[in-house]
């Protein structure tokens, strides 16, 4: 018995679509399948299956007491330590994509 089908259309940016396009092609997952997938999720979930939040602005320095400011340093120390680290050249790539 043939499964009945309905078509979505959505607009996508072109850079973004062949992205993510790339990667579900290396998995083997169709395009479909993953919208498929997705749609079933919200059903099973009654949500949208990620995250949806707004960052938490940075806080500079002044409007920190000692102790959250010890605390910061304390991760970024232990994230050092353990070789979870960039090469700053990355790093100021990535955001100066996200600006542009």
């Amino acid at each position: 018995m043939a499964t009945k089908t309905a078509n979505v259309l959505a607009r996508v940016e072109p850079d973004i679509k062949e992205k993510a396009e790339t990667i579900m092609s290396q998995l083997g997952i169709p395009v479909s399948v993953v919208i498929n997938m997705l749609y079933k999720q919200i059903i099973l979930t009654k949500s949208i299956p990620f995250s949806l939040s707004i960052p938490p602005e940075p806080i500079a320095r002044n409007e920190m007491d000692t102790q959250e400011f010890d605390k910061m340093m304390q991760i970024g120390l232990e994230e050092a330590k353990a070789d979870c680290s960039r090469p700053a050249v990355d790093v100021f790539a990535d955001l100066k994509r996200g600006i542009g």
